[in-house]
């Protein structure tokens, strides 16, 4: 019988603060909140960025503006009208400066650059930036702070702390799982779509000799995209377990959730930790993705609204009249059990993820544009619902969480996927959540976003609406889908996570609410073993909601170890029966694999 993989914790940060205990889901349902949710989640930020005032806390999330928006009058001959005071990169600054600048070091990577009226403007971040918002991590919060970072990608600094805040609130010690588990039943599955760009990654490498900067020996190594999953087996669990990163652009997270769920089914794994993190903030990632037209500009933003300035609180407007995706950051990690593990363990159950599928579109025409394989992955995911649940659960008691990346293409193609996919399966009005308008679009942490949020609801009974519109545009297919400003009151029994990658990736995974999830253990395992999970499971309860006094009070730190349990051959006990690890109570023993025995 296949295993059900089951997610117990969900970790990570990303505009909405942090993910663990529901913080980021709620900060973006805010107005829809208790005064006591309301104050936790200011709690949260608060611990996160040094603020105390609510409106700062507010102002300091979700999309906003970019930090040291540089807005220069160019006169024609690429000479500034007026004296200009900028930060800049290190590594940006021109080499030797143009004559009339000034440069003061600020720290190691930053300086303080003054132009004066009428000097040349010949660096990259002196130049009038288009697009100004984006989905940045909270204002004041910086991963880099929080450990030993020693020169890391923003991205890898942001999965530390991701990871580590799932294991918070998964509430048992990772060296008590080494206890239970046997190395090869661990995995780690992660990445992101865009590698690590920025100066400590592949960006630096690639600018550092046309600036005259010297190549560091990090930048190449640190830079790969499967770093991430790298990092967490050698720094945070130090795991000689399976391990892997899937790439598949805006899908990417969902391609390691579909690698992670699997593993468990297939009885190759039994704890996987998921996620990605995704640090594209840098200013060739936004101009490159501007250039393919894909960002809202502020320009096109003012035009929207027949305004001078651009709102950029709502740059990101989901199937509605919008021109544009808004970029984001984002880290974040699931941990994913076997269902047996998950009751032995007492671990907290909030869902389970019977299956994620994958399809790609086939032949194109451009590869950035969406095709058929969308359909495919959707319909698939509402079959699937229908099989374990019942067709009035998919009808009546399911929602979606639509890629709803804020371009006019997206809002045309991806509407009449999942209208042409409720016809197919009688849904009247299918609930939409579109979660980008809150915190952007992270390219390849986007899925964990949505699964972040996914577990909220269930928690709490709100499904995010789309706040940053005021009208769903007219060029729609919405016959058989309702789409909302405000929040609502639901609590559904499954979610649909969708994802419209470029490139024709395409992924939809299913994700059940615990309450399902409960009913379907109680079926498999009997209630006995259920009523054992609960005495077990108010253990765990407690150690994640001692984590979660930790966090607000500031005294918690990432889990990373550098340096630390490292092993040679020499301590390994090697047999042709097994290989047993320091650290491990269980040996990795060698078993016949079944699926041979038709050749012998």
């Amino acid at each position: 019988m296949s295993a059900l993989p089951v997610i117990t914790a969900v970790g990570g940060i990303n505009a909405a603060g942090r993910t663990s205990m529901h913080h980021g889901f709620r900060r973006m349902v805010f107005e829809a909140l208790d005064a006591q949710r309301q104050q936790q989640t200011l709690d949260s930020l608060s611990a996160l960025t040094g603020l105390s005032d609510r409106q700062q806390l507010l102002n300091a999330t979700l999309i906003r503006e970019l930090p040291e928006a540089v807005r220069i009058t160019m006169a024609s001959n690429g000479h500034s009208d007026t004296p200009v005071t900028l930060e800049m990169r290190n590594l940006d600054l021109p080499h030797p400066l143009p004559e009339g600048w000034q440069a003061t070091e600020l720290n190691r990577h930053r300086s303080r650059v003054t132009v004066p009226a009428g000097a040349e403007l010949r660096a990259p971040a002196a130049i009038a930036r288009r697009v100004s918002a984006a989905g940045q991590l909270p204002s004041g919060f910086d991963p880099a702070t929080l450990y030993a970072s020693r020169n890391h990608p923003r991205a890898l600094q942001m999965a530390i702390y991701g990871v580590s805040d799932a294991f918070g609130m998964l509430g048992i010690p990772w060296d008590q799982l080494r206890g239970r588990l046997a190395p090869d039943e661990v995995a780690v599955f992660a990445s992101n779509a865009m590698a690590q760009l920025d100066d400590h990654g592949l960006g630096g490498m690639m600018r550092a000799p046309s600036l005259g900067q010297r190549t560091t020996s990090k930048q190449c190594p640190l830079g790969l995209g499967e770093m991430t999953a790298d990092f967490i087996n050698a720094y945070v669990l130090r795991s000689p377990g399976g391990t892997g990163g899937m790439l598949g652009a805006c899908a990417t997270f969902l391609y390691n959730l579909e690698r992670a769920v699997h593993a468990i089914r297939n009885g190759r794994a039994r704890l996987v930790v998921v996620g990605t993190s995704e640090a594209p903030l840098v200013p060739e990632v936004l101009e490159g993705y501007r250039a393919m037209g894909a960002l809202a500009e502020d320009e096109a933003l003012a035009a929207l609204d027949g305004a001078k300035q651009a709102d950029l609180r709502r740059a990101c407007r989901p199937f509605s009249d919008n021109c544009g995706f808004t970029m984001a950051e984002s880290a974040q990690f699931a941990v994913v059990m076997d269902d047996s593990l998950a009751l032995e363990l007492g671990a907290d159950i909030l869902g389970a993820v019977p299956d994620v599928f994958v399809h790609a579109d086939g032949a194109k025409k451009s590869i950035s544009s969406p095709g058929i394989g969308n359909y495919l992955t959707l319909g698939r995911a509402a079959s699937l619902v229908r099989q374990l649940l019942g067709e009035d659960a998919l009808r009546n008691n399911s929602v979606v969480h639509a890629h709803g990346t804020g371009t006019p293409q997206n809002r045309v193609t991806e509407s009449h996927v999942l209208n042409e996919v409720a016809k197919a399966f009688d849904i009247r009005d299918w609930p939409v959540a579109a979660i980008k308008a809150y915190v952007g679009h992270s390219l390849g942490s986007a899925g964990g976003d949505q699964l972040a949020s996914a577990a909220g609801t269930f928690q709490d009974g709100l499904l995010p609406g789309i706040a940053t519109v005021d009208h769903f545009a007219a060029d729609l297919h919405d016959s058989h889908l309702s789409f909302s400003r405000e929040h609502r009151e639901l609590r559904p029994s499954a979610a649909l996570l969708n994802s419209k990658g470029f490139g024709g990736n395409n992924a939809t995974a299913v994700m059940l609410s615990p309450d399902v999830t409960l009913d379907l253990l109680r079926r498999r395992h009997g209630q006995s073993t259920l009523d054992s999970w609960q005495d077990r499971v108010a253990d765990t309860r407690e150690a994640a909601a001692d984590y979660e006094r930790r966090a607000l009070a500031g005294e918690t730190a990432p889990d990373y170890y550098f340096n630390d349990g490292v092993l040679s051959g020499d301590d390994l006990s090697i047999t042709d029966q097994s290989i047993r690890l320091p650290g491990w109570d269980q040996a990795l023993t060698f078993r016949d694999d079944p699926g041979f025995d038709d050749y012998r």
